[in-house]
């Protein structure tokens, strides 16, 4: 049977709060009205307004209060609504989640979970557009996850709420429709990047709301006789470098797909780590496909053509492949 990834989400949810009365959901409107993405819809009835706390609109007040509440004993998932809202709230994340462990010795741990929406595509302009995530995968004690599939945003909260140190999870909005076949065995690592697609030609590198887009681009590169590797980071922090590079060694071309900017972004960092452990391995200079250097925009042709395609990924797989 296939279900959307915003049901996923909700089945981890619901199982979370279920299981472990430690554990509660607060943010701007996840009580209700249900999630801005309606992904708690209903829960504000079913587990009450104690398990389910409607906020005000000040995320860093909310998150300072989830990182209180983490210290206190609880296993608080706060949800931000957007990942742009989210740089009010670097300053608990950043300066305090993140830090608290180091900072004690190992006497504290801050066992948070920050979900947000990531991602353009939806004609939001560019103050609702945006893909941090790489700002996030650049700071020592947090985990940063990217589930890309419906049996990732069932499986990754699981483990995410375990996790002593402090857990953000993007979803990209534009996977919220998504639909697949939840698998008998959803559960997943933290840890580790996924093969999605296997190949012999060239590794296509991506992660959350770019992984639909590759595995198109690998579909219609294979019907003109291209055998592309598609791997989903799926852990952006830490990276999981041994699997991409394991690849590399195989395909000895690579192209990263990034829906953040290029100046800066985290293909920037995944180029990096290949030119140090692949070099001699590769048969070309790794490309990338990011986001033009603009605010996206809100005009839906120019927002389209501000971000990644399957065309421009299709492009440049074949200019590597001298097609």
């Amino acid at each position: 049977m296939k279900i959307s990834y915003r049901e996923a989400l909700r089945q981890a949810l619901r199982e979370a709060l279920k299981n472990d009365p430690r554990v509660f959901l607060m943010g701007e409107d996840v009580g209700r009205y249900g999630g801005t993405y309606a992904v708690s819809k209903g829960f504000f009835e079913e587990f009450g307004p104690e398990r389910i706390r409607d906020t005000p609109l000040s995320e860093l007040g909310f998150v300072g209060a989830g990182v209180g509440a983490a210290l206190g004993g609880m296993r608080p998932i706060v949800e931000v609504m957007t990942v742009n809202f989210s740089l009010l709230a670097l300053d608990p994340i950043v300066n305090t989640a993140a830090s608290l462990r180091h900072m004690s010795g190992g006497q504290f741990s801050v066992p948070l979970v920050v979900r947000m929406a990531t991602g353009a595509g939806r004609q939001l302009a560019a103050q609702h557009s945006h893909s941090l995530e790489n700002w996030y995968a650049h700071i020592p004690g947090i985990r940063v996850l990217a589930p890309a599939t419906v049996a990732d945003a069932r499986g990754m909260l699981g483990p995410a709420l375990a996790d002593p140190d402090p857990v953000v999870i993007f979803e990209h909005a534009q996977l919220y429709n998504l639909e697949a076949e939840l698998p008998d065995d959803w559960r997943c690592d933290i840890t580790h990047a996924a093969i999605r697609r296997p190949g012999t030609q060239l590794t296509l590198i991506t992660y959350g709301g770019s992984l639909p887009k590759a595995l198109q681009a690998a579909s219609e590169l294979a019907s003109e006789g291209m055998d592309v590797e598609v791997i989903d980071l799926r852990v952006l922090r830490p990276l999981d470098t041994a699997t991409v590079a394991a690849s590399v060694r195989k395909t000895h071309r690579a192209v990263v797909v990034d829906e953040g900017w290029k100046t800066g972004s985290l293909a920037a960092e995944i180029m990096a780590r290949l030119m140090e452990d692949c070099f001699f391995d590769l048969d070309a200079p790794v490309a990338r496909v990011c986001s033009e250097e603009v605010p996206i925009p809100y005009a839906k042709h120019l927002e389209d053509a501000a971000l990644p395609q399957v065309a421009k990924i299709v492009a440049v797989v074949k200019g590597m492949l001298h097609v």
